[in-house]
């Protein structure tokens, strides 16, 4: 991979992650079988596991569902009472990671909020294309929402960002909607001829290339680029979401996802707050222990669940 502009642009201790994950998960991957993509990011996902919090415990479970079962992983902080409960979903382009990959992420957002957290196994494309992962989305958070009693917030990161919008957006008239929701550099689907998609098309750990391939893995025949579920931008309702917290990265293209999206909420009358963090790029979760503004941008994402599942808004 050549730096290009982005050799000065950011900083040492970032081109350390980049190319730590690089070694493990080159571009050139996705060349590779499905398959074999998948055991390459799941050795690089146990290479950079930070290990549980003290305190935080995990109990594995199924949902069922209609016609299949749906993994799920809870962790709870132990002793403490949660306040609300964040259903979470994974990036990883809809056709890699589990409960595995993002283990780590989810107990220390478990300790850092108090909060139940429930990671979400959605099916995964090419074997499952759209609208599965979605379908499992959704079922994770209705049997949430009637199950755990507690306040619901969403979250999710990257593809799982698409899956956390596409459900509020399709949850909002529900009996217990979530009270908020919290995506992490996700793709929404947004205008590709314009903002971070031309400025950032070839920037470090995703591309517009890569974003293309993703799409067409996870589409059936005939899939319309205008349906919500599959690109949360091309609704023609923002009515009634909950308050919404994005967070991007500057050198990612997706990162005008998030701003068009706060937009959308604003003019329809909710209340969201979108935050671009500086010469950080995608998939910067997985630097929150070796990168400062990663760290920085962790307890900002933390913070933010935090004070939506007390029902404040934090901006």
């Amino acid at each position: 991979m050549t730096r290009g502009s982005y050799e000065t642009r950011l900083d040492p201790e970032l081109w350390v992650y980049i190319d730590a994950v690089n070694a493990w998960y080159p571009p050139e991957i996705l060349g590779l079988p499905i398959d074999k993509q998948r055991a390459v990011y799941d050795r690089m996902s146990r290479a950079f596991h930070q290990g549980r919090p003290p305190g935080v415990k995990a109990r594995a479970g199924l949902i069922a569902a209609a016609g299949r079962d749906i993994p799920v992983r809870r962790y709870q902080s132990a002793g403490t009472a949660a306040k609300a409960m964040v259903v979470y979903y994974h990036g990883g382009g809809f056709i890699l990671g589990g409960l595995e990959s993002h283990d780590d992420i989810c107990a220390e957002l478990c300790a850092g909020t108090g909060f139940d957290v429930l990671s979400v196994d959605y099916r995964l494309a090419p074997e499952h294309v759209h609208p599965a992962a979605f379908d499992d989305a959704v079922s994770a958070f209705e049997w949430a929402a009637t199950t755990s009693g507690l306040p619901l917030v969403l979250c999710g990161e990257s593809a799982g960002g698409n899956l956390a919008a596409a459900v509020a957006q399709a949850t909002r008239r529900h009996a217990s909607a979530a009270i908020g929701q919290v995506l992490i550099y996700p793709g929404l689907g947004g205008d590709e001829s314009a903002g971070s998609y031309i400025e950032h098309a070839e920037a470090p750990l995703l591309s517009v290339g890569d974003i293309a391939f993703y799409r067409d893995v996870r589409s059936a025949k005939r899939q319309s680029p205008d349906d919500p579920t599959f690109s949360p931008l091309r609704d023609t309702d923002f009515s009634g979401l909950p308050p919404t917290v994005i967070v991007t990265a500057e050198c990612d293209p997706l990162s005008s996802d998030g701003e068009a999206y706060r937009d959308r909420i604003l003019a329809s009358g909710g209340r969201a707050w979108w935050h671009e963090e500086p010469k950080l790029v995608h998939s910067f979760l997985r630097a929150r222990t070796t990168v400062p503004a990663a760290t920085e941008a962790f307890a900002r994402i933390v913070a933010a669940v935090g004070a939506l599942g007390r029902g404040a808004w934090p901006y």
